[in-house]
């Protein structure tokens, strides 16, 4: 606030301005002992220089009046733009969003005097001129830029001026004459603020019950927290899981086969170039291992796992899917999805070995025991009978039958082990329980 007066030196002779502007220095005046006797260079002969202005801080009070409910808490919310740090500047998209909280700050009253160390009265007439006019008697000073603090706004006030620091009569000293000015400043000291990392909210969840008294009804339609929703994808596109990756797709490139009611794992669609960096900007920035995808199910759950950006192609996302959102298995892994009038052991499969396990898309073996174009053993040597959808296992050196999906009530699960994609028994056929494809409107980003 005062670190840029000048005092001027010289005048004007024979018309030609010979005058300097010298800056003032400012110190802050509250020297220890010590630091005192190295400046003036061990000796009491030695003056400080002038001019000068040194400050210091000569009361610090608590303001009671300014005192406000000490238990406030303001809560704001903070987004940032994306910054670059190859251009070092920001972009256009929302890149972090936080919350914060700031405890109410403390109120104090803070005393401030100035001293102006002048060798003459010209020197001390041209500091108060420059510094007088300012004070009528306050300026508003702002401490820092910071968007987030609300005490960087504060006023300071000019009291008192104290001309002179000499008295009379003088003794035998001739000490630098001091003019003293007196600030009063209101301050507050601060709590350290508490940062949190914004996520989305996506559900709001009540005890509140629906006109037959039913929660669970009233939870998950949502509709009377926030009437009848819509749930939008942008631009409409559609994703497809394939194992692991995420693939996004306009709806006109969504594959028509294999769909999502059979056993043929989905297929990655070649002719589509949609990035995720069109996805994802358009909102935000992905965040490898803390952005999420969303899969909403038939029953109202939700698939969810963390995204990173698939460092070989730019079309895809690695999905590292949170196991405690799929269903669980209730049948112990497959090998693989076969069928067995084509393929059997030591025939496009692998010999036979305890605890493989197989499940069928064709039925094979019939009670006249006639010998299948692949041969599956069962017990006393007999062929194997079974129907489609049926898993066998080999054991005891025959196959058997294992689960029939005759008469078999709905709501079981398996895990392909050597393609990862798990399956679900919906009472008539087996489907592919979360992988497969997803239109605009029922899957979500949390970045």
């Amino acid at each position: 606030m005062i670190s840029n007066f000048q005092i001027e030196y010289g005048n004007e002779t024979d018309g030609v301005n010979k005058a300097a502007l010298i800056r003032v220095p400012v110190r802050y005046g509250d020297a220890s002992r010590n630091a005192q006797v190295i400046l003036q260079e061990n000796s009491r002969n030695s003056m400080p220089a002038s001019p000068l202005m040194t400050f210091y801080i000569s009361s610090l009070t608590y303001d009671r009046p300014r005192m406000q409910d000490p238990t406030f808490v303001s809560k704001i919310n903070v987004r940032q733009r994306t910054y670059d740090t190859d251009t070092e500047s920001y972009e256009t998209t929302q890149g972090n969003a936080f919350s914060i909280e700031r405890l109410m700050p403390v109120p104090y009253k803070m005393g401030i005097n100035l001293d102006f160390w002048s060798s003459n009265t010209n020197q001390k007439f041209q500091m108060f001129e420059q510094i007088s006019t300012l004070f009528n008697p306050s300026l508003e000073i702002q401490s820092t830029d910071n968007y987030i603090d609300w005490t960087s706004l504060t006023v300071v006030e000019l009291e008192d001026i104290t001309f002179t620091s000499r008295s009379i009569p003088m003794g035998a000293d001739n000490p630098i004459d001091m003019m003293t000015f007196k600030f009063n400043i209101p301050i507050w000291i601060s709590s350290p603020a508490k940062v949190k990392k914004l996520g989305v909210v996506e559900r709001v969840i009540a005890s509140i019950y629906d006109a037959q008294g039913d929660l669970n009804n009233a939870v998950s339609d949502n509709d009377l927290l926030l009437g009848t929703r819509q749930v939008i994808t942008p631009f409409n596109w559609a994703v497809v899981l394939i194992g692991n990756k995420v693939q996004c797709l306009q709806q006109v490139s969504l594959p028509q086969e294999p769909g999502n009611d059979t056993l043929t794992p989905p297929e990655i669609v070649s002719d589509s170039n949609l990035l995720w960096a069109a996805v994802i900007g358009t909102y935000g920035v992905l965040r490898p291992g803390i952005s999420q995808l969303r899969l909403l199910q038939e029953d109202g759950t939700e698939v969810i796992g963390t995204i990173a950006q698939d460092p070989n192609d730019d079309r895809f996302v690695i999905f590292d899917v949170d196991t405690d959102t799929t269903p669980q298995n209730t049948l112990d892994p497959i090998d693989a999805v076969i069928n067995p009038l084509v393929s059997g052991p030591q025939d496009g499969l692998d010999s036979a070995m305890d605890g493989q396990r197989y499940l069928l898309t064709e039925a094979t073996g019939d009670e006249s025991n006639l010998a299948p174009a692949v041969a599956w053993l069962g017990a006393n040597d007999r062929q194997l009978i079974a129907e489609a959808n049926d898993i066998i296992q080999y054991s005891n050196n025959y196959w058997r039958v294992v689960f029939r999906a005759a008469g078999a009530a709905a709501g079981q699960y398996v895990t392909n082990i050597t393609t990862g994609i798990q399956y679900e028994w919906n009472g008539d056929a087996w489907v592919k329980s979360y992988q497969g494809v997803y239109p605009g409107g029922v899957w979500s980003l949390v970045l």
